[in-house]
């Protein structure tokens, strides 16, 4: 049984920085994908980050040059770095981790990120 726990939420000001982490416990395949996904009430879910066990990444558009996706695959543990934070990146942030091979999605509970001034 894969489980996902956040951490590094907060409030922060337009301009601050957070750090989440995202530690993955359970027996997990070596070959996977592990992702931040954010969600504002009444609106879709939408990938942040993701990051590769190779260490491929992809940025959503919005978050470019902002955001830093990093990863410790001896401890199973996925990083955001979140520099310039701005109003609406506002959400609820949660860690994925896709196991393709396996066909397998897990999901964490989540952490809110409020940017209020």
């Amino acid at each position: 049984q894969v489980q996902l726990v956040e951490s590094g939420g907060g409030l922060v000001q337009p301009g601050g920085s957070l750090r989440l982490s995202c530690e993955a416990s359970g027996t997990i395949f070596s070959v996977n994908v592990m992702s931040w996904y954010r969600q504002i009430p009444g609106k879709e879910r939408e990938v942040v980050a993701r990051i590769s066990n190779t260490g491929n990444t992809y940025y959503r558009d919005s978050v470019k040059g902002r955001f830093t996706i990093s990863r410790d695959n001896s401890q199973n543990t996925v990083y955001l770095q979140m520099n310039s934070l701005k109003l609406e990146d506002t959400a609820v942030y949660y860690c994925h981790l896709e196991e393709p091979l396996q066909h397998l999605i897990h999901w964490g509970d989540g952490t809110l990120v409020t940017v209020s001034s």
